[in-house]
């Protein structure tokens, strides 16, 4: 095959109309770093009231397309059974042990572990260690952030009613309880 020939079988399919069509999202907010136990704008919202869930990357940072989050377990507790209808979770364990429920699998996953959690598929998890730590990513970033801070203001643990409005308003559903241990 002549050079010119295959340039141009091999680079034909570089520069395809998909590839061409995505476009780059730019961002104008300058590098920074939240230090351990802080949160990205200062604000800590405690999920139970004992379990900080603090916003490490805003939506904000990324217009939208990611939203990071450090969860410090402090008590065997977890969410409800419950579906993102707009965004992914991924999971990274840093430390402690869970039990997942993704779908209708469940599965333990440890320090060192990564989850997946699809949109429009139901999930939950369960601390299974006296302590635990895990960074999830949010994407997009969704209103995962406001959703936080309406369950932050609330004076006493919402009722059934309250929660699903608050997940129903911040683009999840509430589907059952939580997992227990056994």
């Amino acid at each position: 095959m002549k050079r010119r020939n295959f340039l141009a079988v091999a680079t034909a399919g570089v520069a395809t109309p998909s590839l061409l069509a995505q476009k780059t999202v730019t961002t104008n907010t300058p590098p920074f770093v939240v230090k351990a136990g802080d949160a990205r704008f200062g604000v800590h919202t405690p999920y139970k009231g004992i379990n900080p869930n603090d916003l490490k990357i805003s939506g904000k940072d990324t217009n939208g397309q990611l939203a990071v989050f450090e969860y410090i377990g402090n008590d065997k507790v977890g969410p409800s059974l419950h579906v993102h209808h707009d965004q992914d979770e991924i999971f990274s364990i840093i430390e402690g042990k869970f039990l997942f429920q993704v779908g209708d699998k469940q599965f333990t996953a440890n320090a060192g572990d990564t989850v997946f959690g699809p949109r429009n598929v139901p999930h939950t998890w369960i601390q299974l260690s006296e302590k635990s730590k895990i960074i999830y990513y949010v994407q997009p970033a969704g209103k995962m952030e406001e959703f936080f801070l309406s369950m932050n203001e609330l004076k006493a643990p919402p009722t059934k009613e309250q929660a699903e409005e608050i997940h129903k308003a911040h683009g999840m559903t509430v589907l059952g309880p939580g997992l227990t241990i056994k």
